[in-house]
């Protein structure tokens, strides 16, 4: 049975737990806000690029793609997944799922698979599911950082594509879902094919005005399209940062909740066995009052 000396020791040790636990609690909480103010934010840049796109398919009268993609046998296509995930703890089974939707996702796509990651926790679960991860990156530790990893990223896509001719792209991440948790996605992001081609054009005008482009047609389509791949990726971690974040906190409410329960249980105790201690050295006072009383003088 603990003492009071040891029950008052844990009673310390939990309240310095909560105290921790509170701080990454309100960290994680910061931190969402952010990556959903720039998630919001990439949503208004990423339609305003679409209608971009779309203007110029207009002007140019373009009701397919540009240049189609040269079909090798599948076997012999070389599929390259980029898979965000999480370097840190306390984030629950974040980088599990995220993994177990890349391996579920890519057996039904034919051809060679390889892996780029971000974060060696993932990294390391996709290297044991025997998929043969090429590259990696760190998990960015703020907003101002992610562009610098999506820069890093585009350039080896571009690389890939011009020594290696990788021309399948896809991106996985976790997403936030509405109210709390998160869902893992997939995007088709290179080649631009012909359904991605349709949903642009399907795309609504905002106005009556027909569009028109002014300048080099050619150079407006690479800035359009170097800006749709950029924040087609800076989104994907954007979202896989607010989504790590939002189990991250959701991890620390529970912790929170238990080590606030073990507070109740061990403060019980406590004064259970503090009263319990009084009471018995009242009674030892009492019967040492009455044995002194029978006591002949």
């Amino acid at each position: 049975m603990d003492t009071l000396e040891e029950l008052n020791r844990k009673l310390e040790g939990a309240k310095d737990i909560k105290s921790v636990v509170k701080a990454m609690k309100a960290m994680a909480a910061s931190r969402i806000t952010q990556y959903e103010a720039a998630v919001k934010s990439l949503g208004d840049y990423y339609h305003t690029v679409t209608l971009g796109i779309k203007a110029y398919l207009t002007a140019e009268k373009i009701q397919t793609v540009i240049e189609k993609p040269v079909i090798k046998k599948s076997d012999d296509q070389i599929i390259c997944a980029i898979v965000f995930g999480s370097d840190l703890g306390l984030v629950g089974q974040f980088n599990d799922q995220i993994s177990g939707y890349v391996q579920q996702s890519l057996r039904s796509i034919p051809g060679k698979k390889e892996v780029w990651v971000i974060g060696e926790r993932v990294q390391a679960l996709l290297a044991d599911a025997e998929l043969a991860v090429m590259r990696s990156y760190p998990v960015p530790g703020s907003i101002d950082a992610v562009t610098l990893l999506v820069q890093h990223i585009l350039i080896d896509i571009e690389a890939m594509r011009e020594t290696r001719h990788i021309k399948q792209f896809f991106v996985f991440h976790n997403q936030p879902k509405t109210g709390s948790g998160y869902d893992a996605v997939i995007q088709h992001l290179l080649p631009l094919d012909e359904q991605w081609m349709q949903d642009i054009i399907t795309t609504p005008w905002p106005t009556n005005k027909i569009p028109e482009v002014t300048g080099s047609a050619t150079t407006t389509l690479t800035a359009l399209i170097s800006a749709y791949l950029f924040v087609s990726v800076f989104r994907a971690c954007a979202e896989s940062l607010a989504a790590e974040n939002a189990s991250r906190l959701e991890a620390m409410q529970r912790a929170e909740k238990s080590i606030g329960d073990m507070l109740d249980s061990l403060g019980k105790k406590f004064q259970s066995l503090r009263q319990s201690t009084i009471d018995e050295e009242l009674f030892d006072v009492v019967s040492g009052f009455e044995a002194l009383k029978k006591t002949p003088h």
